[in-house]
């Protein structure tokens, strides 16, 4: 409770102006003073009442939700015939439930037409004079059944509140017909085929450890210097692509670095195209990592979480090409792409299952509540690195000599931060 001591006046409070530094420094510390003391005690009085009474506390954390940048995320209002573009931000998970709400709605109209169909179409009973007594009755009682209550005002971190999780696990299977025709390559309807990835940098690197990294990540990749030789030939990306294909590679991933640190990820589709353009930051090496894991030379399972636009789904679509369809299970190697507010945060772990200690909580599913089943298994996580975060930049039409001349989408041109792109 508040000191017995001490016991401010109401002025104390007030925004007191006056052109006396001392007194204006004294009345601030006392306005302090006062301010503290008063959320003490209204931090003791509530602790008291969800003493006595638990359930206030549970409301009182429902409601206690932070206002973060993510859950004020808005969308655009498109139809789902006209959401296909790459610079629309649309949910397809939400036009999906809203499509099955509707087919919902019309077949229960269509059953009441039914119904109401046969009700006209009964023959007439005698006791049409007591049926009309019991109508009238039933309607004199649905007149005073009371009222249903108004609905209650929504909070603004309710109204702000994105109609889907973020963690939930990308569904490939809402990719729109309109964005497979526009990309055939990476939508194929035939088999893909095993991945294979050359490795590069850009002209006069010095990225070579980071380069060799790089194909511990991706499997069934290869890393080539690029020469940067004063009498050699310095090939463009273009070239190394149309090198790349005849040798049945099916991407090329060339590092970009400033100031001898990985600043770029160039993803080049083989055999002709799209190309995407990406920027790194926060690059940690394994090595680097406090009780890091070594890999081995397992396929890895791909989880890719929170694509849900169309760019999006396209994007998830190019990282599924550059993994193996088939992980191998016995590596028990996981990675991870997540993406957050744009950014896509690549981590890359050894799991494994044990048993669930007393001090430790049960599994918890995207919806908040316990994983029925698995209440006594835990999983244990070992990063094995690298760590890095990505944001796509452009997405260059084809395989092109210089960067930049036709492309399908380019980053910046949103200026609303609440909208994203992925």
């Amino acid at each position: 409770m508040a000191s017995k001591k001490f016991k401010p006046s109401v002025k104390s409070t007030l925004p007191f102006k006056t052109g006396n530094r001392e007194r204006r420094h004294k009345l601030h510390i006392v306005r302090k003073k006062t301010l503290d003391n008063t959320r003490r005690d209204q931090r003791f009085r509530r602790r008291k009442e969800e003493d006595k009474d638990p359930r206030l506390r549970e409301e009182r954390l429902r409601q206690n939700i932070p206002l973060t940048l993510e859950r004020k995320r808005v969308w655009d209002d498109v139809d789902r015939d006209t959401g296909d573009g790459l610079g629309v931000s649309v949910d397809f998970e939400r036009l999906k439930r809203q499509r099955l709400g509707e087919e919902a709605e019309e077949f229960d109209e269509e059953e009441d037409q039914v119904d109401q169909e046969e009700a006209t179409e009964a023959p007439i009973s005698d006791n049409d004079g007591d049926s009309m007594i019991d109508s009238a009755s039933d309607n004199d009682e649905a007149s005073q059944a009371p009222a249903k209550p108004p609905s209650r005002h929504r909070t603004a971190t309710e109204r702000a509140t994105s109609p889907t999780q973020s963690t939930l696990s990308t569904n490939l299977d809402l990719t729109p017909s309109a964005l497979a025709t526009r990309f055939p390559t990476l939508f194929s309807t035939d088999p893909p085929p095993l991945p294979k990835t050359l490795i590069t940098t850009s002209l006069h690197s010095t990225l070579h450890d980071e380069a060799r990294l790089l194909t511990t990540l991706f499997p069934n990749s290869v890393y080539i210097p690029r020469s940067a030789h004063r009498h050699s030939h310095k090939y463009s990306v273009r070239e190394i692509a149309s090198f790349a294909t005849n040798r049945a590679y099916t991407a090329v991933l060339v590092l970009k670095e400033d100031q001898k640190k990985p600043t770029g990820l160039t993803f080049v589709h083989l055999p002709a195209g799209p190309t995407f353009h990406f920027s790194i930051s926060n690059w940690v090496e394994g090595k680097r990592l406090p009780g890091h894991g070594r890999p081995t030379e397992h396929n890895p399972e791909l989880i890719l979480n929170n694509f849900r636009t169309p760019l999006g789904l396209l994007t998830a679509h190019l990282f599924r090409t550059v993994f193996p369809p088939q992980p191998d299970f016995q590596g028990r190697q996981v990675v991870t792409l997540h993406n957050q507010r744009d950014y896509i945060f690549l981590r890359r772990h050894r799991y494994v299952f044990r048993e669930k200690r007393v001090t430790e909580k049960s599994v918890i599913g995207p919806d908040g509540k316990e994983v029925k089943g698995v209440e006594g298994i835990r999983a244990g996580l070992q990063e094995l690195g690298p760590r890095f975060t990505m944001k796509l930049r452009r997405i260059d039409k084809g395989i092109q000599r210089a960067s930049g001349q036709e492309w399908e989408w380019k980053g910046g041109m949103e200026k609303q931060r609440t909208k994203f792109q992925l």
